[in-house]
């Protein structure tokens, strides 16, 4: 490992971008002559000579051991710009910082929308990925930096996080524009006779939290529909006379082609949290992160 350095990472990943010297010793800042002694020593290393000349006398062509080493050579250079552009001080407009946001579908529909422009408009150079959480695991990837903030449920947290609620969220019942029931109040007995779409997460149910707050009072619905993807129920309510009962914040976007009603049973409010790990909490960076998306919930 040591015989490696950075300058011969980013000459094999220039090389690989653009399979012709003279355009990876441009990329590079370096003559083709310093060039082409880092490939020979990358090929010693490596036990492969990496690339051979194209047929067309043009450029060169990857082996396929080369080709095998570009997505793993893609993240290792990647952690090690996040190596070095983590710093005391942390300037967004200059930073290239990969920020990783665990979240379920439900709190990503609400917040990425609004959160995404609003950190692109101060860090146009910053990267964001919004990820699927293991919650079972969540506290072990926050503290081991391959998550850097987790949104979810109070109860979702782990002992020993930092914790701070985004907001208290109700539910609506939507229905497309024109819907054939009209636009008046919705009582209990049309609710449960009219055809509902589930959202579930985990995928291919027919029942859930709404279904047991009216088994709790006697009463059943009839969901014909089930999707596992939020992005999804706009789409399937605005083409059937099915109705959905969601968050407020994620159907107030869609207000322009669904009526928004208030659900005709009693349904609790529930909290969004956001977590993360206390060694993160004097980051500069982890901060501003932070303050992005307590600043995007307050929006919402």
């Amino acid at each position: 490992m040591s015989d490696f350095d950075v300058g011969l990472l980013l000459t094999l990943d220039a090389l690989l971008k653009d399979q012709n010297v003279t355009h990876a010793a441009a990329r590079l800042n370096i003559t083709q002559s310093a060039l082409s002694a880092r490939l020979t020593r990358l090929r010693q290393l490596l036990n492969d000579p990496l690339f051979i000349p194209a047929a067309s006398g043009r450029g060169m062509i990857p082996t396929p051991h080369a080709t095998a080493l570009e997505p793993e050579l893609s993240r290792l250079i990647e952690r090690f710009n996040d190596f070095v552009n983590t710093a005391h001080l942390f300037d967004p407009a200059t930073s290239k910082r990969v920020f990783r946001i665990a979240a379920t579908d439900n709190p990503a529909a609400i917040i990425a929308p609004d959160l995404i422009p609003l950190i692109k408009s101060q860090a146009p150079q910053v990267k964001i990925a919004f990820t699927l959480p293991d919650k079972a695991r969540i506290a072990s990837h926050l503290e081991q930096g391959d998550v850097d903030l987790f949104v979810g449920a109070a109860e979702d947290g782990a002992d020993g996080l930092i914790g701070q609620t985004l907001f208290e969220e109700e539910f609506l019942t939507a229905q497309r524009r024109g819907h054939p029931r009209g636009t008046g109040a919705m009582t209990l007995d049309e609710f449960c006779r009219m055809d509902h779409l589930l959202i579930s997460t985990t995928g291919g149910h027919f029942s859930g939290m709404i279904d047991n707050a009216l088994a709790e009072m006697g009463r059943e619905r009839s969901v014909s529909v089930s999707i596992q993807s939020y992005a999804l129920a706009p789409l399937v309510l605005t083409s059937t006379d099915c109705i959905c009962t969601l968050p407020r914040r994620f159907l107030q976007r869609f207000d322009q082609v669904l009526d928004l009603l208030r659900p005709p049973l009693p349904l609790s409010a529930f909290g969004m949290n956001v977590f993360w790990h206390p060694r993160m909490r004097t980051d500069p960076a982890h901060k501003w992160l932070r303050k992005m998306v307590l600043q995007t919930a307050r929006r919402s």
